[in-house]
């Protein structure tokens, strides 16, 4: 169905009055302080940067050291950003700081809103109508996600709808891929997996090993994999629909050393800590004695990373991951835009000293933070093994570790009807808002193919 004439006006003049409005909140955000407060308001921006590198820094120094030192530098790092709140209050100037802020949050928002109404939208995954399984097998781990199984009836739901379901047996050790295997020879034509995403990798891979398809039912307890799928986090028991209505997405999954990983695969300071035997129990007590002998070097491995013609030399941290995850949106972060791009997403972090971390506060870009793309990376270590987190479960592999991607080998049958996932918001781009605020007729709606996103 086309635009009619009317609609398409009224989306021309919504665009380019929301170009307009975000000019105008952006010009008023930077005016309205220096209006006000004269130079003052420089001088005093000026003391605000160097606060938030003061508690940069010392987070830090919290980070790394322990006993009454760690203490006194957490203060600190709370200190700073609350005594320049107290200065801008004994100036004067604190409501026109707290007005610019919110003006530049309006900026931002008309702003993606009028590049949003361009009509240009990302790729999305393609859905593929198939005949729903007839022989479906479902593994399920009764205490994944605090017994989400049982508290959602997972095992009666899935057994209504003719799944054979296999519940995990919490007192042994049982090799899931053996079991996905032994379904496969049984011939069931469908793998599915009530679990974490560490369960969810290994059985996608014999799925795609043998062009199966595979189901995802959110019974983990963060359900990184199901959330970028766009399925219902909050009811695992939706997921079951997929049984009798569904459609498939083809997705890519990611190999590290030859383990399957559906989200990513952590090298350094996580792929230490979750080796500790109390990490499960207590997360941050357990991350926070590890931290200052890993982060200062004195433990853990001295990683190589080659990656798109790239090389990283003796970063603390590495995480690889199943399709690159978006940056561009704060309320976005975890999230994957796509997972059948047919690329793997590099995060490098190099952090040295206080020096280094406040820098990396005030300029994200700097060389302490690396993004890549690459279809496949190797990561190197100073000894013959090196520890890693794949999909949260810890593990050891031999050095190199060559991580690749297999594009589209994964049939993931999804529920048709389902939340799906967030669209992120277009890049601010500042000069194609102002050719939209300048712009007449209904040049604006249309667009050009690559318009809204940052100039090269």
């Amino acid at each position: 169905m086309g635009i009619g004439p009317d609609a398409g006006g009224r989306a021309h003049r919504a665009q380019r009055w929301a170009a307009r409005a975000s000019l105008s909140a952006l010009a008023l955000a930077v005016l309205l302080p220096l209006v006000y407060g004269g130079v003052g308001s420089v001088v005093l921006l000026l003391v605000g940067v160097m606060g938030m590198a003061v508690s940069a820094a010392a987070l830090w120094w919290a980070l790394t050291r322990r006993g009454a030192a760690r203490v006194a530098a957490a203060v600190l790092a709370a200190a700073a950003p609350a005594a320049v709140v107290g200065l801008f209050a004994a100036a004067g100037v604190l409501w026109t700081v707290v007005l610019s802020l919110a003006l530049w949050g309006v900026a931002v928002w008309t702003g993606r809103y009028a590049l949003r109404s361009t009509g240009l939208r990302p790729v999305r995954a393609r859905e593929h109508r198939t005949p729903p399984p007839r022989r479906p097998f479902l593994l399920m781990n009764p205490l994944s996600g605090e017994a989400k199984v049982e508290r959602f009836g997972l095992r009666e739901k899935a057994e209504r709808l003719g799944a054979h379901v296999v519940l995990l047996d919490p007192e042994r050790h049982q090799d899931v891929t053996a079991l996905a295997r032994q379904a496969v020879a049984d011939g069931f034509d469908l793998l599915g997996v009530a679990g974490g995403d560490g369960t969810q990798a290994l059985v996608a891979a014999v799925a795609a090993e043998h062009g199966l398809p595979f189901m995802v039912v959110s019974a983990g307890t963060r359900n990184h994999f199901a959330m970028d799928l766009g399925l219902d986090r909050d009811d695992p028991a939706t997921g079951l629909d997929a049984l009798s209505d569904g459609v498939e997405l083809r997705v890519d999954l990611g190999f590290a050393g030859g383990r399957p990983f559906v989200n990513n695969v952590s090298f350094g300071v996580y792929g230490a800590v979750v080796q500790a035997p109390g990490y499960r129990d207590d997360k941050v007590g357990t991350a926070l004695d590890l931290l200052p002998d890993l982060l200062t070097g004195q433990s853990g491995p001295r990683l190589t990373v080659r990656a798109a013609g790239t090389a990283l030399t003796g970063p603390q941290a590495v995480l690889v991951s199943n399709n690159p995850y978006r940056r561009d949106d704060p309320l976005g972060l975890g999230r994957r835009e796509r997972l059948d791009s047919g690329l793997l997403g590099v995060l490098g972090v190099r952090i040295e000293s206080a020096v280094d971390a406040a820098g990396l506060l005030l300029a994200p870009e700097a060389n302490g933070f690396t993004v890549l793309t690459a279809r496949e990376v190797v990561v190197d270590a100073d000894g013959p093994r090196v520890e890693v987190g794949i999909d949260g479960e810890p593990f050891v592999l031999p050095t190199p570790v060559r991580c690749r991607i297999a594009p589209g080998v994964l049939r993931v049958r999804v529920p048709r009807h389902r939340p799906g996932v967030p669209e992120a918001p277009p890049p601010l781009d500042w000069r194609r808002l102002r050719k939209l605020a300048a712009a007449v007729g209904r040049t604006a709606v249309t667009g050009r193919p690559g318009a809204g996103r940052p100039p090269g």
